[in-house]
This record gives C-alpha cells, structure tokens and sequence, in this order.
C-alpha cells in the first residue's frame, strides 16, 4: 500500500484548520492542542477504574462477523474496574466501543472542553474507545461519515486512513461499513489482496494528548500498540453527497442488512464476503 505520513502540526487556529484540511478533506495530526484541559493531566486507565470501575461497559473482539450478531452489538460485558485490570495484566482482544461518556460518567465532561474548529460538533456524543495490546478495528467507515476529532490518551496507537476514493482497491463489503475481515491492514499479503497494492492512503501513530483530525467518510484501521483509550467529537457531514450516504446507510442500508440476516442467515454473510473478493478484483482486472 501507498501510505504517507499524516501532515502534523504543534497547535492550529481555527482559520488554518478549515482553509489547510477542512475545505480540503484532508487529515492531520495536532500534538498540543489539548495540554490545558484537565484531561491531559488525569486521563489515564487507573483515573477510568477510579470514576467508572463500577460501570458495566460493552465489550467487543475481532471475531468474524456472524449473521447472528446485531448492529453493533457487543460480544460480552464487564465491569470498567475489570477491564482495567484485564488491560494492564496481559493482552486482550477486548475493546470498548462507541462507550459514551455524556450518558455514563457526567463527571468526566468537567475534564475536557468542545474545541472550536469552526464546526459544530454534536455535544450530545462524546464517544470513548478503549483497547488492549494488539487488539485492533477491523478497516471501516463511520455510519454518518461525519468530520471526527479522535483525541488519544494513555501509551500509543497505530493508525492507517483511505478517503473514499480509494473503495475499489480495498475489497469493500457490500451493504457493510467494512472490509474484508479477513484483511490485516497491518501487515497485509498482497498475494491474497492484490488490489491493496494500488491502495493510497495515510499512516500515524498517535501518543497521550495528541488529536487526529479524520475527514467525513474516510476509512480508518486502528491498532493499540499498548494499553490505551480515545475520545472521539464529531460534527455532521457537510458534503450534500457524503450526507445523503450518510441517510441511506442509517434509514435503508442498516434495516436491509439486518433483514436480510434474519431471512438468509451466514450465506447473507458469506455472500458479502465472496463479492468484497469477487467486485474488488474485477475492477483490478479491467484496470
């Protein structure tokens, strides 16, 4: 794959922001943006146990899809004070997914303060994502392909974006968000995804305090290098063709995978998976 590196910057104004990568949908890292907010000074996974040990959070591996597994339904549950000490004592496929802090732990909206970006970030849905060593995201794209700012905390986490130009080499799910699961975007083989060779993308890793600016539908692989957590903000999509998407896959596309599994079961699945193979590598023959 043809990845570069994510531009950084130390800090940005909102200005710079929107004319350098808003406008032009483009990511970037911001290593200093956040060094004033409590957050920056408590944020680690033993502050977590202390203000949320008691909390019963939604646990999610890297398990193949299954017809029988609901949109985004978790894999297990555990208390947050257990998941902590499963975090720091050994590697675990175990992450915390789309875990929303607003709704479970007021307390921690004291921490942090919603940046002007000169977007309107929706308040209501501040997300935290935990992981452990190794453990990793399958490459997808989020639902509402909104404009997301992923800020990092605790040890190191590897990244890898592609915009959506660049579906047609990545062995796209039809009537998913994913690609093929079988794909390990950090070491890929290329004899079995051929097309990944003309894939362009991005690559980073981001430390404690370090913000990643994600543009609307772009396709992101994350992989926890150590034991760590993130706080994901996000604004709307503007782009009216990036919103339509974003309707379409909340009001039909969900609904009609979800039916779909009800009726065909794993062939559903399997069929999706088959042509992720199948349409990928047709494009790349006629190329």
């Amino acid at each position: 794959m043809n990845l570069q590196e994510i531009p950084r910057v130390k800090t940005i104004a909102k200005k710079e922001f929107i004319k350098n990568y808003f406008k032009p949908q483009k990511p970037v890292v911001i290593e200093r943006f956040v060094e004033d907010w409590p957050a920056f000074g408590k944020w680690n996974l033993d502050y977590m146990k202390l203000v949320a040990g008691d909390k019963t959070v939604p646990l999610y591996d890297d398990r193949p899809v299954s017809h029988k597994d609901g949109f985004n339904e978790p894999h297990a549950q555990m208390k947050m004070a257990d998941y902590v000490d499963l975090l720091k004592k050994e590697p675990t496929r175990y992450r915390i997914f789309l875990w929303n802090i607003l709704k479970e732990v007021p307390k921690l909206q004291e921490d942090f303060t919603y940046p002007d970006f000169g977007l309107k970030l929706m308040k209501g849905l501040p997300m935290l994502f935990f992981g452990g060593t190794d453990s990793y995201t399958f490459m997808h794209y989020d639902i509402d392909l909104a404009n997301i700012f992923h800020f990092h905390f605790e040890g190191k986490k590897e990244i890898i974006l592609f915009d959506q130009s660049q579906n047609k080499h990545l062995y796209k799910v039809p009537h998913a968000l994913i690609t093929h699961e079988s794909i390990d975007f950090s070491d890929p083989d290329f004899e079995k995804w051929p097309a990944l060779r003309h894939a362009s993308g991005y690559k980073t890793h981001l430390g404690h305090g370090e913000v990643l600016y994600m543009p609307e539908g772009y396709w992101h692989y994350m992989r926890y290098l150590t034991p760590g957590f993130s706080m994901s903000l996000r604004a709307i999509a503007r782009n009216p063709k990036n919103l339509g998407q974003a309707l379409y896959n909340v009001f039909i596309m969900r609904h009609f995978d979800n039916l779909m599994r009800r009726l065909k079961g794993q062939e559903w699945i399997d069929w999706k998976n088959e042509q992720a193979i199948v349409r990928t590598n047709g494009v790349l023959g006629k190329g």
